[in-house]
């Protein structure tokens, strides 16, 4: 069907009782993952994407209020739930996770959210539509890794696993943002071993260093 007589279909949806089309929905999500990897989410407009799904941007705002809404769709589309690994040690456990860094869906999915660092840090309606949507669902299945892990009596209980989880996706992004390249197999590895197991299982000290508060004047000779 031309592009024209398409468009025409799409103006008439809801007419009549006509229902949305969902295969539109399927086109328009994946010219957005398209534009938001090659330009960024700041350069990418409802124009471009009706222009590359050959849609209407009618036919956008009947399905998105806007373009935040649209890209966060768009990416939720994309969440998988992997299975949670247990091989009955930590270190199994993140290494299994880290297998599957480097992958052509892992740099697909760092493509994207590379074009939407800068717009997180400025669009505060980005950010609450980024946020409501709960578009990380690898970390709950890290955390449950480190649950398992204090249960096994691997880590201390009062580990703060919220900052231990949060420790790859930062530094995958701070390497990312370095060298313009997705994170791999050994860069995952290499965070694993040198920074999150380290800090996950270090021993609790039970006694603080006692720092003075200010140096004393030595008395003279």
């Amino acid at each position: 069907m031309p592009p024209a007589e398409t468009s025409k279909v799409e103006e008439n949806e809801h007419h009549g009782g006509r229902p949305l089309d969902a295969s539109r929905d399927v086109a328009l999500r994946k010219a957005t993952l398209e534009l938001l990897a090659e330009i960024g989410y700041d350069r990418l407009t409802i124009d471009s994407v009706a222009a590359r799904a050959r849609a209407s941007k009618t036919t956008i705002y009947r399905r998105w209020s806007g373009k935040a809404e649209l890209v966060v769709d768009a990416l939720h589309g994309l969440k998988r739930n992997p299975p949670v690994p247990d091989t009955g040690s930590l270190r199994g456990d993140l290494e299994a996770i880290a297998q599957r860094a480097g992958s052509t869906d892992s740099q697909f999915v760092t493509q994207l959210m590379f074009g939407m660092i800068t717009a997180l840090a400025r669009d505060a309606e980005l950010r609450r539509v980024f946020r409501e949507r709960q578009l990380d669902p690898g970390r709950a299945g890290l955390k449950q890794v480190f649950e398992r892990a204090v249960a096994r009596g691997e880590m201390p209980a009062d580990r703060n696993l919220d900052l231990l989880v949060s420790l790859f996706p930062a530094l995958a992004i701070q390497h990312l943002l370095t060298y313009g390249e997705s994170p791999d197999q050994n860069f995952a590895a290499q965070v694993i071993n040198d920074v999150i197991l380290p800090l996950a299982t270090a021993s609790t000290s039970t006694s603080a260093p006692v720092i003075p508060h200010r140096l004393s004047p030595q008395p003279q000779p």
